[in-house]
């Protein structure tokens, strides 16, 4: 049975702040290639962080909001973690989709 989870990327787009919308668009295909349906994505805009502790002093912070087989999470983090652009990454599980009343 597929889980409802929030995962929050801090992007690495130095260079390449124009072409937002395509690095969103193939994350949204990595996530679909581990069997997770993408229900909403929130771009949250660059951001400077608190502190630096290494090459980067800001990051564009993408919130998706997805379902996904509880397996493919340490796939998708094993997968992003490759990636160059992917900074950091957190996941949440979150409980089911409230019922419309």
């Amino acid at each position: 049975m597929n889980t409802r989870y929030e995962a929050l990327l801090i992007l690495d787009t130095s260079g390449k702040d124009d072409d937002v919308q395509g690095i969103i668009e193939m994350l949204k295909t990595e996530f679909k290639q581990e069997g997770a349906s993408v229900e909403q994505v929130q771009k949250m805009d660059r951001r400077n962080f608190s502190y630096v502790s290494g090459k980067l002093s800001s990051g564009f912070y993408v919130n998706f909001i997805f379902t996904a087989p509880p397996d493919a999470i340490d796939k998708l983090k094993a997968k992003l973690r490759l990636n160059p652009v992917v900074y950091r990454q957190h996941y949440q599980k979150l409980s089911a989709k409230p019922l419309a009343v």
